[in-house]
């Protein structure tokens, strides 16, 4: 039998640790054929390239131990999906895997994740996908206690399928060298970011700005996945890309909107 073809991408860089780590156990399953940014695009979101070229280059990372077939683009992580899928894969990916992210993309990151971005592109064109990340911002952050469950998730759902118009929002907890204590399917924490800009001055005398902030946790729920990585589980949080507020429609229709 054919073996199945995984999509490998990511938005920390086609070198980054985490999808070096990736590729090794996507290997163990199938065929990999990884498209990467060139460079970190953390925070991107969905993002595409729209007023610039793309270039997309084929190169060898890492003979040993990396895909038969890489690509860097020069792109965004959404940008690298549509280019895999429109020009560079011979056939349609089985899955499209996304990360290892270093760092969380749980609760309200998900929103500005390029590593989820990739993986909501693949499943808008109708490929099962998946963003996997660590709670480890380190570049020499630990894959491996995680990279059995990811190897499990990834073969179930090759399996099982994942339903219409979702993909998976994967995080993993940073365990300091021990195996997390399992994996949780969850619903998206409640949470926001309290934001403040620190103003600074140049040598020039121009003024400007750095983002900072702290992580607020507004909810006290135990099926979130802010609760499961709190308690060493891993989370899994089906995510939607229909951002229809559904329940809002009914309060909408009631507005006198076509009254003269």
């Amino acid at each position: 039998m054919e073996k199945p073809l995984i999509l490998v991408t990511n938005d920390d860089g086609i070198t980054a640790p985490g999808l070096r780590a990736l590729i090794v156990v996507m290997k163990e399953i199938g065929d990999v054929v990884v498209v990467a940014p060139d460079s970190p695009q953390s925070g991107m979101g969905h993002a595409i390239t729209i007023d610039n070229t793309l270039y997309s280059t084929r190169m060898v990372v890492d003979k040993e131990n990396g895909a038969p077939a890489e690509y860097s683009c020069s792109g965004t992580p959404a940008d690298c999906v549509k280019l895999a899928l429109q020009e560079l894969l011979d056939r349609r990916p089985d899955i499209c895997v996304s990360g290892i992210n270093h760092g969380s993309n749980s609760s309200i990151n998900v929103i500005y994740s390029g590593t989820m971005s990739a993986a909501i592109e693949a499943g808008i064109e109708g490929v099962p996908a998946i963003g996997f990340s660590l709670c480890d911002y380190g570049w020499d952050a630990d894959f491996q206690p995680s990279l059995k469950f990811v190897k499990k998730i990834v073969s179930e759902t090759l399996k099982n399928g994942i339903p219409k118009g979702t993909v998976l929002n994967v995080n993993i907890p940073k365990t300091n060298g021990t195996l997390p204590n399992g994996i949780k399917v969850c619903r998206q924490a409640r949470a926001n970011w309290k934001e403040k800009f620190d103003k600074r001055t140049s040598p020039s005398g121009k003024e400007y700005y750095w983002l900072t902030g702290e992580f607020e946790l507004l909810d006290k729920g135990q099926d979130t996945d802010e609760w499961a990585l709190a308690n060493g589980f891993i989370s899994i949080v089906p995510t939607q890309f229909d951002l229809t507020a559904h329940h809002a429609i009914p309060q909408l229709n009631n507005w006198t909107l076509n009254e003269k």
